[in-house]
């Protein structure tokens, strides 16, 4: 699918403001889901450039606060955002910004979300429940979006639809399968938010 001249480019989000070859578009898309679930590593798997991360070490003021079950041997949480960028093709380049997973740093999203073409939000199926509000935030502020399970070597794995009544929801979001740890699994998750939003621009324009 040629993206780069897809009127999902329009529809509704506008282009960043950053340097770009020449006759090139980038879009901004956003890495969400909670606290441990992949995101840094993700956008570090994926980014054909050094990524950029606020990664600090955890300290004993968030015991209790910021410790999960699941996440139990997490040193390190990013405190502002992750960023990295790939280029799908000559003429589209995905800037990637990746959230804080705490609660007490979502009040950053307001920012990372502005010009947002849309979003993945990462899963770790031991720690379903952290998603719930993720997604509500999501779908409070209309951004589209994919989810991808992230295949941590020991999860469980769940059939889709029941990943979807768990997750609440609609048959139309796509979900599928990621390692936040492999390039190429990653890249194909961005793919499928971009196939998403082409599908979503489609129904627009016919309805």
């Amino acid at each position: 699918m040629d993206y780069a001249s897809s009127d999902v480019l329009d529809a509704g989000r506008r282009d960043i403001d950053l340097p770009l070859p020449h006759g090139a578009r980038g879009v901004k898309v956003v890495v969400v889901g909670g606290f441990g679930v992949g995101k840094t590593t993700m956008v570090g798997a994926v980014s054909e450039i050094p990524p950029l991360t606020t990664e600090e070490t955890m300290t004993q003021a968030g015991v209790g606060i910021d410790d999960n079950p699941g996440a139990r041997g997490k040193k390190t949480t990013t405190v502002a955002m992750d960023f990295g960028r790939i280029s799908i093709n000559q003429e589209l380049i995905l800037y990637l910004f990746g959230t804080p997973g705490q609660e007490r740093f979502w009040f950053l999203w307001n920012g990372i979300f502005e010009g947002a073409l849309g979003a993945v939000v990462l899963v770790d199926t031991r720690r379903i429940e952290v998603s719930f509000e993720v997604i509500t935030r999501l779908e409070d502020r209309r951004v589209p979006f994919v989810v991808a399970v992230n295949a941590f070597p020991e999860a469980p794995q769940y059939p889709v639809a029941d990943l979807r009544t768990a997750l609440a929801l609609s048959n139309s979001v796509p979900i599928v399968t990621c390692d936040a740890r492999n390039r190429a699994s990653c890249r194909d998750a961005l793919l499928s938010l971009m196939d998403y939003l082409c599908t979503l621009a489609a129904a627009q324009e016919t309805a």
